[in-house]
């Protein structure tokens, strides 16, 4: 389950949280579905568990207090660092900080992201800072920030239940499979995809199955957000 930090808004409490997308419930009524489930997140309030999350959401006005953190912890990792490259390495960090930058705008190559990692910084992580008037809807600010954060999701749907999942873009059909369930996974043949915009111009499965709508694809498609898959697999 992704992980969203939250700092500096208050109509967010810690726990698990729906993203509602519109998408599912045109797919709920286009598939005929009994019930739908949306995708689940989980919401952190507390400033010192920011570090464990996927994602940060925080007002504009609470950016600094984010940058000092880190920028305080870099400073005292500077002077008790022995090694010149991590000294040099880390006072790089200390003027992305200094200029009021995150630390996720650099580009490192896989060594130094590696020792970034290490640190477990909060601005190392994705922070998505949303306009004041989207605070109005904390729906809207939840999807855009999972979308900002590097993930998407794909739709499944039968008589009984339309279903949001949720995966990282560049997920591909096979992997996406073992979300569903393990046998799915371990039979996959092949997964019919429909993408939501066909979908909905076509008005309906059946009538994107007669204009052709529905792609087959093999282990290595990679999943687009918005696709409603169909998996084949022996059992």
């Amino acid at each position: 389950m992704v992980k969203i930090g939250i700092f500096g808004l208050d109509n967010f409490s810690s726990g698990r949280e729906k993203i509602v997308d519109e998408r599912l419930n045109t797919i709920k009524e286009m598939a005929h579905s009994a019930k739908k489930a949306y995708i689940e997140v989980e919401l952190i309030t507390e400033f010192e568990k920011l570090k464990e999350c996927d994602g940060i959401i925080s007002i504009k006005e609470k950016k600094l207090d984010l940058i000092l953190s880190d920028l305080e912890f870099i400073e005292k990792r500077i002077n008790n660092a022995q090694d010149d490259r991590e000294k040099q390495l880390l006072n790089r960090f200390k003027e992305q900080l200094e200029n009021e930058c995150f630390l996720s705008g650099l580009q490192l190559n896989n060594e130094k992201e590696g020792i970034l990692s290490s640190y477990s910084l909060l601005t190392m992580r994705p922070i998505f800072l949303p306009e004041p008037e989207d605070l109005k809807d904390s729906s809207r600010v939840l999807l855009s920030a999972y979308t900002f954060f590097g993930y998407i999701c794909f739709f499944t749907a039968n008589e009984k239940e339309a279903h949001a999942w949720s995966i990282r873009n560049g997920t591909t059909s096979f992997e996406a499979s073992g979300l569903v369930h393990s046998d799915i996974q371990q039979g996959f043949i092949r997964a019919e995809i429909i993408g939501f915009n066909d979908l909905v111009n076509d008005g309906g499965i059946n009538q994107a199955r007669a204009n052709n709508h529905i792609l087959l694809q093999g282990k290595d498609y990679i999943i687009q957000d918005g696709d409603l898959i169909k998996f084949r697999f022996n059992k």
